[in-house]
């Protein structure tokens, strides 16, 4: 399925999108957990800028 969904964001406007998986560890556990979303590609940087502080 996962081939369809790519495959689907491939025609018209799909292009102008990344994939953006974001970690952050646990401080209670020590776990990593991932935060996946859909981002234009002009907020990009101000996404990956924003998780960091």
């Amino acid at each position: 399925m996962a081939k369809k969904a790519v495959a689907s964001l491939q025609k018209g406007g799909g292009k102008e999108y990344t994939k953006v998986i974001l970690t952050a560890k646990s401080a209670k556990t020590g776990s990593y957990t991932f935060k996946e979303s859909m981002v234009h590609n002009d907020k990009v940087k101000d996404v990956v800028a924003g998780s960091s502080k």
